[in-house]
């Protein structure tokens, strides 16, 4: 197990650029066997959980050409489906939730599939409930064995389009569900789909492919299958859970940064949510400035009311970067409600923050209160550990803005999400140990 040293009190400044997506080069690499033609995919991100993938899809026959450090070229042209049946297959796939959207371009294409109960990170129950019943929808029958190897088993010999209300507008669920749809028989509408910039990313680069998908951006998509696809290329978006981390990072140390090349349009309400937090910025062209500033106070509702923040399928806010405006709220001036709807374990980790001196109160699993220092007093370091991805690298922040050295472990759960964090921070001032 690794761990970060991190000198603490640490004021940063420069230029810094966001990874391509995490969220979706995990829909875009399963995408990929779709077709038996070249697709390469550029501005792909180097974490563990990417690729884990990319290994995945090798085994399955896939071949993997590494053009540059984030660009590759599939072609799925010799794919042996019996790999699904090996252990090697079921110990890697088991161990990667991404790995569930490989179910969707093996259903659609070789109307088969086997998948184990994926892993990932430990914020509470995260059901695929969302994916099994898209699949039921278009004619796929489950067999999970439980006894045996703890594999849900998948014929789809008969996929066939149909209308469908998706149980919740899950995004990988959606994902799935539009990779096998893609070139199932007759037309498919899923109404309550999910429609984030990752997801109309893949939708795009499908239709490019030769998939007849229309709706795209909206949550009713109409998907009307084909016999086959063709190849594409396709550049990733930037990463905003990155973006929205970095924004976060440079509040909290009273740092002066500009995040590069962000997509400002696909961010959504992002900016808008720090901005509530009293977070100065300025959009300069396609990157933003955040200055240096000693103070930032929490707006109010209109009628004098807390201000919360609360996440909410797209447009809404994401709950990936909950943790970032929860830590960011500390030396706020103002008091924030946090509200994690959709995890319960995710708010966990503000034990962590209050031993190093946060005012927050953890009313349950899903809601916490902070209560913003405002500088009057500072953070102290102190030695934990990164319970998931998200709390990993607000616990960084914390890290870097508080008084003496503080050491986080199980940083793996970090690498999982961003590449080279400690590299690219240290390039703007940091002092990150990896240990």
């Amino acid at each position: 197990m690794a761990s970060f040293r991190i000198a603490g009190d640490q004021h940063l400044k420069g230029e810094i650029s966001p990874q391509g997506a995490k969220n979706e080069a995990l829909q875009i690499l399963c995408a990929v066997l779709l077709t038996d033609k070249p697709v390469t995919i550029h501005n792909i991100p180097d974490i563990r959980d990417v690729n884990k993938l990319i290994e995945l899809l090798g085994d399955l026959g896939v071949q993997v050409e590494q053009l540059s450090n984030s660009s590759y070229r599939f072609q799925a042209d010799q794919v042996d489906v019996s790999v699904l049946d090996t252990a090697n297959y079921r110990e890697k796939a088991s161990a990667l939730r991404g790995s569930v959207m490989l179910l969707g371009p093996m259903l659609g294409r070789f109307k088969t599939g086997r998948i184990p109960r994926p892993g990932g990170d430990k914020i509470g129950r995260r059901r695929l409930d969302t994916h099994f019943l898209g699949f039921e929808k278009l004619g796929a029958k489950f067999n999970f064995d439980s006894e045996e190897s703890g594999m849900f088993n998948v014929d789809a010999s008969h996929l066939k389009g149909t209308y469908m209300l998706l149980d919740e507008a899950s995004v990988t669920g959606t994902a799935n569900v539009v990779m096998a749809a893609v070139l199932a028989e007759g037309t498919t509408t899923i109404y309550n789909a999910a429609c984030e910039p990752y997801l109309q990313q893949l939708c795009s680069m499908l239709n490019r492919m030769g998939a007849k998908i229309s709706g795209i951006s909206s949550n009713l998509l109409t998907i009307e299958g084909v016999d086959k696809l063709g190849g594409t290329d396709h550049t990733m978006l930037p990463d905003m859970i990155e973006i929205g981390s970095f924004i976060g990072l440079a509040a909290m140390t009273q740092s002066e940064i500009t995040i590069k090349n962000c997509q400002i349009p696909q961010l959504g309400i992002i900016p808008d949510v720090f901005k509530r937090l009293g977070i100065k910025m300025d959009f300069r062209g396609d990157d933003i400035f955040v200055p240096a500033q000693e103070h930032y106070q929490i707006e109010s509702f209109l009628d004098g009311g807390m201000m919360t923040v609360s996440d909410a399928p797209w447009p809404g806010f994401t709950p990936d970067l909950l943790s970032i405006v929860l830590v960011t709220a500390i030396q706020a001036q103002g008091t924030l409600l946090v509200h994690q709807k959709m995890f319960e374990s995710r708010l966990f980790f503000v034990d962590k923050l209050i031993e190093m001196g946060a005012q927050m109160i953890l009313c349950d699993p899903h809601r916490a209160t902070v209560i913003g220092l405002n500088r009057q007093q500072q953070l102290k370091g102190i030695r934990m550990s990164s319970p998931d991805i998200r709390a990993g690298v607000a616990l960084l922040i914390a890290a870097l803005s508080a008084r003496g050295e503080s050491i986080i472990d199980n940083i793996e759960q970090i690498d999982r999400g961003y590449q080279n964090i400690d590299g690219r921070l240290n390039a703007i001032g940091a002092k990150i140990e990896r240990l």
